[in-house]
């Protein structure tokens, strides 16, 4: 419990050791499940007195024997151990204990988190006694049961309880922690401060997280002692203000109402007067508080409850003494009793339902409800079954599940007492059109109220019923915060706020506008301070299709300082002002704002205030100036690229930015691309579009009257007399600026940025603050207006209205075109005037289009593009093995959602994992694999491929919904790694793959279809034996890179037995042997040493067939991580520094070799495999690979997108008998072969392929097919005609020709017959001479025969000299 505010310091001790506290969440994944209790020798429980403390060993007896006299309501289990291993028992009440039941939400009550806060542990145990006894007999009782799914702790911390001592009131002492001195209401994981916990030392708390993860609670109870009050979320807030400081959730309403609930039905609680010995004069109106306002609790249970789970938490404080003498429990029993039911039985208000999929009614889990208004939601259970807690009034509840289509059911009346039941039926994406699959807006409800006993605030802060909500109409009406100033609320503060304060300042403000902030990191500084970014949008998180995105960065050169403070005011002025003021309200709700106030923290840390000229703090911490960091289109920059560079471009190619702003100070102008020139001289360096760059610029400086004047510093003796006219001027005419970000951005995404000086003085005092806000305040909104200038609108397929992702959008006499972002929606800026418009797309008819943009405002224009069809012979053909239509389609509109948009994003965020990241040797990755198949025997089997050298097994787990039977129409994918055993990155890296994949088997849609869908084989390790001799946090070691006869396996694969020098290894063998199994459609296999993807040919000098197709997947991969794509591998130790680009690389240009694996793969397994290093540390620190896994996890899960694409179809004749063996040329070059039932699959970049299909005896085809970078490919089948032509010849002519020649063959044999008949008649004695020289004659028989001989080889040997047996022959005629 919460010590009193006077023993504050010597009651909540700090953990002697600490760790990274998500080593204590990702390990639980692991921990042994909740373990059930024999109770059958347990005799029967002694009549309950109320006058006596249990200790653990009487607490576990009598739980047992509670759970074998009420087995049909009662299951007694434990869900982990403490420090000094005793059982946490939870008691599970309800019907049917031992089995999940759908409908029945699920309740939780925890007690004794203090060890010296004991009544709690007491009245729990007299709780289970109540319900059980009760059950059956009590009405009340019985219906709760039966409709309820409770549990019970009596007690988290029975270690902290046996060192406790009896009377002791104030606690404070060895009990009160755990027994490593972990204070548990201190240990978890919180939103606003870090907390470093190491797991051994607290494993109470990591049970407690494992048991709330596995179970979907819905509201929760933790009880303690040391005074009387219920106190509800939030514990701590940004600031951790010690007290007095209300720290309001989304739910603080319903919160409120519930801690109201339990103390009502307390008579001493109800009062708000405790009169505590400790502290007599604490008073708390109603009875509750809130957690912070009473005073600040950082790494409390509840509010990991609330954020975490779907369980909302009070804590219920139940006596001023906390371990009070035993004969006062009875007395604590009945001021609690009732309270504890009344409180249970708020479970079931609000909303429940089921969320299900149309098509199949399969239940969905995961699930999202959001509810408008309101920025939190929960999830649904295993059952699709969904319980979301209200007050009554009226809502927009909307469901949201990954692969399916959201649905808003609007005006859903939520009234007192039971819950309001609402289903859901999810369509499939692809199921509807477009139209009906994007994102519900989530209007605020301006109706939802409170029940009447919440209708003011019970604590005496500002909080109210309904908080911040994303609608002008509930700002307002919704608050006691007073009606809105008829002007803009200015900001409050002007000061200098250095990093510290800065961060305080973002958290505080984006947990104070939940509804319309979101704040976000994008990477680290060099001294590893965090580069925060504030989104402020009506739908924060969220890309809205058609919204614009905007940012502003400040502060890029850390001594130039006005821009990072005039960012503060901008988003003060933006939060406060929005629902009231409505120039502010428009642009939220019509833009998604990204505002970075400092991109160098480090630099303005060592920078004085009162610079008005100088460098000190200009630089990052390596010295390099960020603002020449950037690739340069003219000049190579050689610089290494910076940890803040990276981040940027990682961000700006995350998001599909329109118009920016980098603001900087030393002069007074706005500076627009480009920055330099070819030659590096200063003169006007025009882009393509310097007309929209100037119409943004002067928008910007026209509402600065100093700088539109164009004579900044004139006042400053050590600045150059300068003009610009209109306030603006083109960078490189200024002065050349290789290497800058405002180039970087307007080449190489969709983003137009200029640069702005704020001021000539770099680092003014802060008392000139207010002067800098006022000069610039409308000029900051003006320019965010700017983005609405121009036209946008939506790239959608004509058939069936989805978006097509990387649309090309070309203006006509405008050398500069834009891409349409992942949902197909655009934004091109352009001046007011006609213009021609071109909208193209891979696989697309372009279609172009007259435009006319106004004055004001965007014009909206949209593209709708037609496929281009496949020139396929019978493509739409039917056969045996040829999948219906509608399925078809449907899988083709899923691939295409995942494809496009934010599918993967979401899909990712729908399938969170929480598993213990670390290294495994053999022994444990065995055991793991095998694990898998123990536990998902449906949809795993594990092969064994042979044995490395020391006898290891190379294991090969294979994923489908059919594992142990042939589907040779679905494509096959392999992933491989650790063929060096010192890069062990990749290996864990699959292992989790694995773990990921068949742990949302069944649970989420579209992991369940990928599965359903795909042949997934995943080969951990390759090199086991090199795996056990590598070290942890060798980054370069060579150890363990060979197997044990020391041979890089990399260098062994040969298909020729020409080519090798010995026999391959065994570890070779085995994956040569995988490789060439037939039905591989892509190969994907993990190293480690840098950041990058490679694509074959190893080989040097090796010309590479399918290039494009190779590099194509290989940039698939780098694209969907978040730095790869970049190209600048970031690894210290690397020859790549150089910009790479797209991350991507040819093998042979990065390290040329023979016998690699990737090459055998295409060369005698016909199969594409890339190569994906992982990181730049070879064995970095296991703390590292939940980093890797969340940079790595979408690039995998795209290449089981990936397999999907391509061409694919069957080959049979006429009579539909599948032709297996056939050979699929592709390209005139690169060649597959048909297998089991003739089913053919290859992977080939998006656009125009030529394909030959060739089989013995058939006559060759040949056809032109489209392949698409979103589109699944379509199924084709192919038809054979029996080959009629003999020697190139139609059939009949040749037979008839040969026909003919027999007869006249024939003919020819009669007449020399009848001739030489006639001529034996008259020469009989010829015959005659003939036998007397017999034996002359078998000589020249002989000879003849040899002659013959002879002249079937002279073609070949072409012999022309004469021979004795010639002679011989010559002499016999």
């Amino acid at each position: 419990m919460r010590p009193q505010k006077g023993e504050k310091a010597r009651s909540a001790p700090t953990p002697a050791l600490a760790v990274p506290v998500l080593c204590a969440l990702v390990v639980v994944v692991l921990t042994p499940g909740a373990r059930a209790v024999r109770v059958s020798e347990e005799k029967e429980e002694e009549v309950e007195t109320y006058n006596k403390y249990y200790d653990y060993v009487e607490l576990s007896r009598r739980l047992r024997s509670l759970a074998q006299k009420y087995q049909h309501i009662a299951d007694l289990r434990s869900v982990g151990k403490s420090v000094e291993e005793r059982e946490l028992w939870v008691m599970r009440i309800t019907r049917e204990p031992r089995a999940d039941v759908p409908g029945k939400p699920k309740f939780k009550y925890v007690g004794n988190m203090h060890g010296d806060e004991t009544v709690s542990r007491q009245v729990l145990v007299y709780l289970i006694e109540h319900l059980l006894a009760g059950y059956g007999e009590d009405q009340r009782v019985t219906e709760l049961v039966n409709s309820t799914d409770i549990y019970i702790m009596p007690s988290m911390n029975p270690d902290g309880f046996e060192r406790s001592v009896e009377g002791d009131c104030k606690g404070g002492g060895p009990g009160r922690v755990n027994a490593k001195n972990v204070d548990l209401n201190r240990s978890f994981p919180d939103q606003f401060k870090k907390i470093d916990q190491n797991t051994e030392d607290a494993p109470e708390r990591t049970a407690v997280i494992q048991w709330i993860a596995e179970n979907n609670f819905v509201l929760s109870g933790n009880l303690h002692g040391g005074t009387v009050v219920a106190s509800y979320p939030f514990d701590d807030s940004p600031s951790h203000k010690q007290d007095g400081l209300y720290s309001q959730s989304p739910d603080d309403a319903l919160f409120r109402y519930l801690a109201r609930v339990y103390a009502e039905n307390n008579p001493v609680m109800r009062t708000g007067e405790p009169n505590c010995e400790m502290d007599s004069g604490e008073k708390f109106k109603n009875g509750i508080t809130n957690g912070a306002e009473w005073y600040d609790v950082a790494g409390g249970m509840q509010d990991y409850n609330y954020l975490n789970g779907n369980c909302l938490e009070i804590t219920m404080e139940l006596s001023c003494c906390k371990y009070p003498p035993a004969g006062q429990l009875q007395t604590e029993w009945d001021n609690n009793r009732e309270s504890l039911l009344a409180y249970m039985e708020k479970i079931h208000i609000g909303v429940r339902g089921f969320v299900k999929e149309a098509g199949s009614g399969m239940s969905l889990s995961d699930a999202k409800i959001m509810v408008a208004g309101i920025n939190h939601n929960v999830s649904t259970g295993h059952f699709g079954d969904y319980y979301r807690l209200l007050l009554p009034g009226t809502y927009n509840i909307t469901a949201v599940a990954s692969g399916c289509m959201p649905r808003t059911v609007v005006n859903v009346q939520v009234s007192e007492g039971k819950a309001t039941e609402l289903n859901f039926t999810l369509t499939l994406l692809g199921d509807e059109s477009i139209s009906h699959t994007t994102a519900p807006s989530l209007m605020p409800s301006s109706t939802a109220t409170p029940i009447s006993s919440e209708s003011s605030d019970s604590s005496g802060s500002s909080a109210s019923a309904s908080i911040d909500t994303a609608g002008p109409a509930d700002e307002g009406s919704n608050t006691n915060a007073g009606l809105p100033e008829p002007q803009p609320l200015q900001p409050q503060e002007f000061r200098h706020h250095h990093y510290s304060d800065m961060e305080l300042f973002l958290q505080r403000f984006s947990a104070k506008y939940p509804s319309i902030t979101r704040l976000y990191p994008i990477g680290k500084s060099v001294e590893n301070r965090v580069l925060w970014v504030m989104e402020i949008s009506d739908n924060p998180g969220e890309h809205e299709q058609g919204e614009p995105e905007f940012k502003y960065i400040g502060n890029m050169h850390g001594n130039e300082v006005v821009g990072r403070e005039l960012l503060l005011n901008l988003i003060e002025y933006l939060c406060r002002n929005y629902g009231t003021d409505p120039e502010v309200t428009r642009l939220v709700n019509s833009t998604r704002i990204h505002i970075m106030p400092s991109m160098n923290p480090d630099g303005y840390e060592v920078a004085q205030e009162g610079d008005i000229s100088g460098y000190q703090g200009r630089n990052n911490s390596n010295n390099y100036d960020l603002n020449r960091n950037f690739p340069d289109q003219f000049k190579t920059i050689t610089d290494p690229r910076q940890p803040e560079t990276i981040a940027v471009m990682s961000w700006l190619k995350s998001y599909p930015f329109v118009l920016s702003a980098n603001l900087h100070g030393g002069s007074l102008v706005v500076n627009y691309p480009f920055d330099d020139d070819p030659e590096g001289i200063s003169r006007y360096s025009k882009s393509p579009d310097d007309a929209v760059f100037q119409m943004v610029a002067t928008a910007y400086s026209k509402e600065n009257t100093l700088m539109h004047k164009g004579h900044p510093c004139d006042d400053i003796n050590n600045y150059p007399v300068e003009y610009f006219e209109n306030g603006i001027t083109n960078g490189a005419q200024w002065y050349n600026v290789p290497g800058g970000m405002q180039d970087w951005n307007y080449l190489n995404t969709n983003c137009f940025e200029v640069t702005i000086e704020l001021g000539c003085v770099k680092y003014p005092l802060a008392i000139d603050l207010p002067q800098y806000w006022e000069q610039n305040r409308r000029s900051l909104l003006q320019f965010i207006h700017q983005v609405h200038r121009g036209v946008k609108g939506l790239v959608t397929d004509q058939k069936d209205g989805t978006g097509i992702p990387n649309a090309t959008i070309t203006v006509e006499g405008i050398d500069h075109t834009i891409t349409s972002n992942k949902a197909g929606d655009y934004w091109r800026l352009l001046v007011p005037g006609a213009y021609h418009l071109t909208a193209s797309a891979q696989g697309y008819t372009s279609v172009g289009m007259n435009v006319t943009v106004p004055e004001d405002g965007v014009e909206v224009v949209d593209f709708k593009l037609t496929r281009i069809h496949s020139d396929v012979k019978n493509q739409a053909a039917k056969g045996p093995n040829a999948l219906p239509d509608s399925i078809e389609e449907k899988f083709h509109s899923f691939i295409k959602q995942l494809s496009v948009g934010d599918g993967l994003d979401r899909l990712i965020q729908d399938t969170a994992t929480t598993s213990s990241f670390r290294y495994r040797r053999y022994e444990e990755l065995s055991e793991f694999l095998r694990g898998l198949t123990f536990n998902f025997p449906n949809i795993t089997v594990l092969h064994r491929l042979g044995q490395s050298v020391e006898y290891r097994t190379i294991w090969a787990l294979e994923i489908s919904n059919n594992p142990k039977v042939p589907e040779p129409s679905e494509p096959k994918i392999r992933f491989m790694a650790g063929i060096h055993g010192n890069a062990p990155v990749g290996t864990e890296l699959l292992l989790e793959f694995a773990a990921y994949l068949c742990i949302n088997y069944g649970k989420n849609a579209a992991i369940t279809r990928l599965i359903n869908e795909t042949r997934i084989v995943i080969l951990p390790s390759i090199n086991p034996d090199g795996r056990e001799q590598a070290k942890e946090k060798e980054c370069s070691s060579s150890v363990g890179m060979t197997n044990a006869n020391g041979k890089d396996l990399d260098t062994d694969f040969f298909g020729n037995a020409s080519q090798r020098s010995a026999d391959p290894q065994p570890e070779t063998h085995a994956v040569m042997d995988l490789i060439q199994e037939k039905g591989y459609t892509l190969s994907v296999a993990l190293d480690g040493g840098s950041v990058l993807v490679t694509y074959p040919y190893d080989k040097p000098v090796q010309p590479v067939e399918n290039e494009s197709t190779l590099r194509y997947l290989a940039t698939v991969y780098a694209n969907n991580h978040p730095t790869m794509h970049l190209g600048d591998t970031g690894c210290p130790n690397s020859s790549q520094m150089e910009n790479i680009p797209e991350g991507v690389l040819r093998a042979a240009e990065r390290h040329s070799h023979m016998g690699s694996m990737k090459d055998f793969s295409v060369d005698f397994g016909h199969c594409p495999e890339i190569t994906v290093y992982t990181s730049c540390c070879l064995f970095p620190q296991a703390d590292q690979l939940p980093i890797l896994w969340a940079e790595n996890r979408k690039s995998l899960l795209s290449m089981l997108v990936e397999v999907h694409k391509g061409i694919r179809g069957v080959v049979k004749d006429k009579s539909g008998k599948p032709i297996v063996g056939a050979m699929i040329v592709l390209n005139g070059g690169v060649r597959v072969f048909t297998g089991e039932g003739g089913y053919f699959h290859a992977l080939l970049s998006p656009g125009s392929h030529n394909i030959e299909a060739i089989a013995e005896g058939y006559q060759q085809q040949r056809q032109e097919v489209i392949v698409s970078s979103i589109e699944a490919a379509s199924s084709i089948i192919i038809e054979f005609d029996m080959d009629n032509r003999i020697f190139g010849l139609p059939r009949e002519l040749v037979v008839a020709t040969a026909a003919a020649a027999m007869t006249a063959l024939t003919i020819t044999a009669c007449i020399i017959w009848c001739v030489c008949s006639a001529k034996s008649n008259r020469q009989k004695d010829g015959f005659h001479r003939l036998r007397q020289h017999r034996d002359d004659y078998d000589d020249e028989i002989r000879l003849t025969s040899m002659g013959s001989k002879k002249s079937l080889l002279s073609h070949e040997f072409q012999d022309e000299s004469e021979s004795d047996e010639d002679t011989l022959y010559a002499n016999k005629l």
